[in-house]
C-alpha cells in the first residue's frame, strides 16, 4: 500500500503537455510530464495492471447514444493523440494492482502523469509514470 501513495500525486504537476503534443515531441528517456484522459479504446485498462490508454484532452469523447464514449470511436486523428501509461515502481515493473484501484481513475478521468517517454519501433508512445495525479 505504502507503494501506491507513492505513485498517486497529491498535487498537480507543472507544465504538463498533451499527449498529442508529446507524441510529437517526446524522445526515448525524456522526463516528462503529460495530460490526457483516460479512453481511446472500448477496454483502457489493463486488468491486473496498473496500466491504462491516455487520449489528448483536445479530442471529444463521443456522447451521442455512443455506449463506451471513451473509446473515441467518433473522433479522427485518434492514432496521433494517444498513449499507454504503465504506472512503474521502484524496480521499473508495472505495479501489479489494476489502475482503478489504485489511483481511483475510471474512464474519461483527465489525469497529468509523470515519468519518463518510452517508444517502440513504431514510434508509439509509452508513458513509464512514477507519478500521477487525478484532477477532481
Amino acid at each position: 500500500k505504502a507503494q501506491a501513495a507513492a505513485q498517486a500525486l497529491d498535487a498537480e504537476p507543472a507544465g504538463a503537455k498533451p499527449i498529442g503534443e508529446l507524441r510529437k515531441t517526446a524522445k526515448d528517456n525524456d522526463a516528462v510530464v503529460a495530460v490526457g484522459r483516460v479512453g481511446g479504446v472500448k477496454q483502457p485498462f489493463v486488468e491486473g495492471l496498473a496500466a491504462f490508454t491516455l487520449v489528448d484532452p483536445s479530442l471529444k469523447p463521443c456522447e451521442d447514444g455512443c455506449p463506451e464514449p471513451w473509446d473515441y470511436c467518433c473522433s479522427e486523428g485518434l492514432e496521433n493523440n494517444t498513449a499507454t501509461v504503465k504506472v512503474i515502481d521502484a524496480d521499473g515493473r508495472t505495479v501489479a494492482v489494476d489502475a482503478k484501484k489504485l489511483l481511483g481513475v475510471k474512464e474519461l478521468s483527465t489525469v497529468v502523469v509523470q515519468g519518463k517517454a518510452k517508444r517502440d519501433e513504431k514510434g508509439n508512445l509509452t508513458l513509464l509514470a512514477t507519478g500521477v495525479y487525478v484532477r477532481p
